[in-house]
């Protein structure tokens, strides 16, 4: 551990390179992979964002929208803000093969990213922590930790920050790390030294682009989250697009095709996080069995898990999707059929495509 004394000039004055440093070498031992550091200037970032909500790709995402002021300059969100701290933390945990799970009609797929413990939670403490741990050697500063939890462009600081670029399919990405991480910020009116950002590795590739089940990635760096399955399973509230569900598959809550498919992602490590491993084995689920879940035992099991937020009748809508994309069979109508008189609108109507869909297959 760095002492006080090695962070402080004889004046009193904050040694801000140092305690760069040694927040780097504090953030490592709290669990994060990478830490960097970077300016406000978000001009940049802030003229995409214009750009895509203009083309409406945030589709029902109002919240992407209120805020733009917020976003775009930190000093707003926080006064006094003059650097971000940003940090990654691997998710990636041995789990079924992927692949596996979505060629299995019987089985549902969850994002990888939500088969352990909320990551918020996870990160927002280890932020504090950090934070705490600052001001113990250089007494009280400005700051507040964020984690997806306020009009935060996140993967634009965590660029600048030098964790990795902004890839085709939007996620950020690591030449060491692929992009199976979180990312959190501390904004700080510390005026630490920063960071430089990494050059674009993606160069003429473009797997996730062909991969994409319902084409939401329109172009290099652009995604139509309308389109997007994440979006569709999670963000969105009201009924799927007929014409998009049979390209769903399987996929109940989030969708890893570009990520899987992305070349980076042969050096991403195993993370060491406990709280991310798969709960209720959610890594190879029977959709029969999660389907068949009241809504006491889908806010039971699903306690402390990002899933949770979707509510059980979002959660009904996808499997009746998932289900109705599947191979049709006795048992599978017999569930499909309890559920129609189902107090939910949007669950009955998907629940009579899927039933509609598998009429249609062939004895």
């Amino acid at each position: 551990m760095i002492e006080k004394d090695k962070l402080t000039q004889p004046d009193e004055a904050v040694d801000y390179p140092a305690l760069a440093q040694a927040i780097k070498q504090r953030g490592r031992a709290l669990g994060f992979q990478q830490v960097g550091i970077s300016n406000i200037d978000l001009h940049q970032a802030t003229q995409h964002l214009r750009a895509w909500l203009a083309a409406d790709f945030h589709g029902e995402m109002a919240y992407m929208a209120r805020h733009q002021a917020l976003r775009g300059d930190p000093q707003q969100l926080v006064p006094g803000t003059v650097r971000v701290v940003s940090v990654r933390m691997d998710y990636l945990t041995p789990t079924a093969d992927a692949e596996a799970v979505m060629n299995n009609p019987q089985l549902g797929f969850v994002s990888r990213y939500a088969l352990g413990r909320d990551y918020h939670k996870v990160m927002r403490k280890r932020l504090q922590q950090l934070a705490h741990w600052i001001e113990s050697h250089i007494g009280e500063f400005g700051y507040r930790v964020f984690v997806d939890s306020a009009p935060v462009l996140e993967k634009a600081l965590a660029e600048k920050a030098g964790l990795g670029w902004i890839g085709k399919h939007t996620n950020l990405l690591s030449r060491a790390a692929g992009s199976w991480f979180f990312l959190g910020e501390v904004y700080t009116d510390l005026p630490l030294p920063i960071d430089e950002p990494v050059a674009d590795h993606c160069g003429s590739c473009r797997a996730c682009i062909d991969i994409c089940p319902t084409r939401a990635i329109v172009g290099p760096y652009q995604l139509d989250a309308r389109l997007c399955i994440s979006y569709l399973t999670i963000e969105l509230h009201g009924s799927i697009p007929v014409e998009l569900r049979p390209m769903m598959g399987n996929r109940i809550y989030g969708c890893d095709d570009c990520q899987l498919v992305c070349p980076w992602n042969r050096f991403a490590q195993l993370s060491q996080e406990d709280d991310f491993l798969p709960r209720h084995e959610l890594d190879t689920p029977l959709l029969l069995d999660l389907f068949g879940w009241s809504e006491q035992e889908f806010n039971e099991r699903l306690q402390g898990s990002p899933i949770r937020r979707i509510g059980h009748e979002r959660w009904l809508r996808n499997i009746a999707v998932a289900l109705g994309n599947g191979a049709k069979n006795e048992v599978v109508i017999s569930a499909l059929e309890a559920r129609l008189d189902h107090p939910s609108e949007m669950v009955r109507e998907h629940v009579q495509w899927a039933l509609d869909r598998l009429t249609l297959q062939a004895v």
